[in-house]
């Protein structure tokens, strides 16, 4: 007698799995351009923040991060709906005079930049007792095998591991037992004196936060991951996450510095001398945690940067663009990744090299490139010609301007401390 039994059909899939499913097929953009704005410049100024004016001005922390949400996701829509980079649209719009300047600029602070991750690297290194010319060109090397073999999902997956050491500095907070209700205090009261080293501290805080080569990433990574305007609404989703964590991240960096180096008038002028000053205050593992942190930060930001630079060079020449692409298929974008990485890994490891001065002038670059490039978003943003559909509205530009005005104050007192010091 036959079977009369019919086949077992598979369940279907629920929404809210395909919901998942869609936004881990969106997530990348978001939460890497944001956690690799947690470089060792960062973890730096944070570090220095918290440990000289205790919680006080952890709502410097929290007005940068609202910042960072805004620009990041302008950035994400405006690559998503124009499907070009930062520097190729400055140049469509505003002439390639103001294309060819951003883009000089954006490789001279690049450049500065790059060679500080590198010192973290080295400075993280030999608090486990490994020479710099050792864990320097390791990291070179590692960070350009990464892109010149992988695919661009091979690559994606390695930012979002390296990612995860970020959370050490959250378990390090924890270990080093702060002040919640001070924390509380000094996220909700905006409070902070009004002196030369604190105005300098605010505006750094909100730069190394806010960085220009973070805003130029972001908007290249999502045309390069080819992402479409329906994914806009999951596209929000991953750049609230990422500039989120940026700031819990920062947030736990200040209170860790704040609990120990602040209460015990220890001073410091970099991240792994705070992490060295930790042993004795919160413990070994407190040091190792943050040490770790740091050479993930500096790992993930040393992979970013040069990918920040390629992206913007291709832009601008109008050469093709994508980790997918081949070295032979896109040669100008593959040779600059290495002459960023490889000059930035030359000059920190020349004996005697002027290095503070190269950190100092390229945070100044960093600073006098962030104005102009957030001018040109809110430019391209109204520009309904570009943006169509997803022209910004009065609302937003209004919140756009009134974020520049606050960031011109804060880059003009910088400057003028700088220059008039």
């Amino acid at each position: 007698m036959a079977d009369t039994k019919t086949p077992n059909k598979k369940a279907p899939i629920s929404p809210k799995k395909i919901r998942i499913a869609a936004l881990l097929a969106v997530m990348g953009p978001g939460l890497i351009a944001g956690l690799s704005d947690d470089d060792p410049a960062g973890i730096t100024t944070y570090s220095v923040l918290g440990a000289k004016y205790g919680y006080q001005m952890l709502w410097v922390l929290v007005a940068s991060t609202i910042a960072l949400i805004v620009f990041q996701d302008l950035g994400a829509r405006i690559g998503v709906v124009t499907r070009q980079g930062m520097i190729g649209l400055v140049r469509q719009k505003y002439g390639a005079r103001s294309g060819t300047l951003s883009a000089s600029a954006l490789i001279v602070a690049n450049i500065g930049t790059m060679t500080a991750e590198f010192a973290g690297i080295a400075a993280a290194g030999q608090l486990f007792g490994f020479s710099k010319y050792v864990t320097v060109p390791v990291a070179a090397v590692l960070v350009s095998f990464l892109v010149l073999r992988g695919s661009f999902s091979r690559v994606e997956k390695v930012f979002f591991l390296v990612s995860g050491v970020f959370f050490a500095y959250i378990i390090a907070g924890f270990l080093a037992h702060p002040d919640w209700g001070k924390a509380f205090h000094g996220v909700v009261t905006p409070t902070m004196p009004f002196t030369h080293d604190a105005i300098y501290i605010a505006t750094a805080t909100l730069g190394t936060t806010l960085a220009p080569w973070g805003l130029a990433f972001i908007q290249s990574y999502a045309v390069d991951k080819r992402l479409s305007r329906d994914d806009l609404k999951l596209l929000r989703v991953d750049v609230w996450t990422g500039s989120l964590l940026t700031g819990v991240i920062g947030f736990f960096v200040i209170v860790t510095c704040a609990a120990t180096l602040n209460k015990q008038g220890i001073t410091i002028d970099d991240a792994s001398k705070a992490a060295q000053a930790l042993k004795p205050l919160a413990g070994n593992l407190a040091k190792d945690l943050f040490a770790v942190g740091l050479i993930g930060a500096a790992l993930l930001a040393a992979s970013i940067l040069p990918l920040s630079t390629a992206y913007s060079v291709s832009d601008l020449t109008g050469r093709p663009a994508a980790l997918d692409d081949s070295p032979r298929e896109a040669p100008l974008f593959y040779a600059t990744f290495g002459s960023i990485t490889l000059l930035s890994a030359i000059l920190i490891l020349i004996p005697g090299a002027p290095l503070i001065t190269i950190l100092v002038v390229s945070q100044i670059l960093n600073a006098v490139l962030l104005l102009p490039l957030l001018i040109y978003m809110y430019g391209i943003s109204k520009d309904k010609r570009l943006m169509g559909e997803f022209v910004a509205s009065k609302m937003m530009r209004a919140i756009y301007a009134i974020i520049i005005g606050v960031v011109a104050i804060a880059i003009g007192c910088m400057l003028w401390f700088t220059i008039f010091k």
